[in-house]
């Protein structure tokens, strides 16, 4: 077998690379995330908003990209300890190098990120533990990059600043996952919710045709069976629950007040004082079976907009 098989350790090294990319920079997202959720700025609420959409890119990354890095690296090492890659191979050099440029790179452009944030109003505190993640990761994978490319001797030899390197940077990356998902909403969770909204939208639109329907008509229909003939829009699925495949119960309380009854999965009471999620205060509900209230509206809402301004 050749000493310096390029095509294959090159593949390694590249692969490492992006994998390390990737999980290296979704780590930094998931700190990221934490920050922003744990100090909220009351001025600026909106600088450096909580994602759960960021941490949940950051996780699925993590599983992914964690294992292909490790396991490539493993077999970059492997290969140099038995003397199968040479110490002194261009590819080795020259992809070390670049791995080192990268790093550099990315450190750079998440200084840009945090110090561009600070200078938008962003909460100091946020802005240096940020300032301090960025440089704490990417200068890890710098100075492991720049130790192992200036080591000599490495056939047959283990190396325990190496070592020491891997199992606490594994160690970092599985109590950051496990982190991510202590605070990112689960995935039944997330479903839910999703189920709730597209039952709101349904809502919103049996709202605005009701709103239109008395308008053209001087009241509202007695159910929603002649909404449904008069609005092409409204089909059999928007009358219905996504999740139950119930009807919805529509029931006429007055001239101008009616009410829409369905069972939703999850509440969004508590949502409607999360600042970094929109909520139309239109449809609050619990869990459960529930019947809300909404009023005819004489002037649609837009017009409505106009005439406030």
């Amino acid at each position: 077998m050749s000493k310096n098989n390029s095509p294959k350790f090159a593949f390694f090294y590249l692969l490492s690379l992006v994998a390390l990319v990737f999980m290296s920079i979704s780590v930094g997202i998931v700190i990221f995330q934490i920050i922003n959720k744990e100090i909220i700025d009351i001025i600026n609420p909106y600088s450096g908003r909580y994602s759960d959409e960021a941490i949940k890119f950051a996780i699925s990354s993590i599983i992914v990209a964690t294992p292909i890095f490790y396991i490539t690296t493993k077999q970059i090492y492997k290969n140099l300890f038995k003397g199968d890659l040479n110490e002194e191979a261009g590819v080795r050099k020259w992809l070390t190098y670049f791995i080192l440029l990268v790093s550099i790179i990315v450190m750079i452009a998440w200084l840009i990120i945090t110090i561009n944030g600070f200078l938008d109003g962003e909460l100091t505190t946020k802005s240096i533990l940020k300032t301090l993640t960025a440089l704490i990761i990417s200068g890890a994978i710098f100075s492991f990059y720049l130790y192992d490319i200036k080591r000599e001797n490495v056939v047959g030899k283990k190396d325990k600043v190496i070592a020491t390197y891997t199992w606490s940077s594994l160690v970092l990356v599985v109590i950051v996952f496990i982190v991510a998902f202590m605070v990112v909403e689960s995935p039944q969770e997330t479903r839910k919710r999703h189920v709730d909204e597209e039952v709101i939208g349904h809502f919103n639109q049996i709202d605005n045709s009701l709103n239109n329907y008395y308008r053209e008509n001087g009241e509202i229909p007695a159910d929603l069976y002649i909404l449904q003939a008069e609005y092409q829009h409204i089909d059999d699925d928007i009358l219905k629950n996504p999740s139950t495949k119930e009807e919805y119960e529509y029931k006429v309380i007055s001239e101008k007040e009616y009410e829409l009854c369905t069972t939703f999965q999850l509440s969004n009471k508590e949502e409607q004082q999360d600042k970094y999620r929109y909520i139309n205060k239109d449809w609050i509900h619990d869990a459960g079976y529930q019947c809300l209230s909404q009023k005819i509206l004489e002037t649609p809402k837009n017009e409505e907009q106009i005439l406030i301004r």
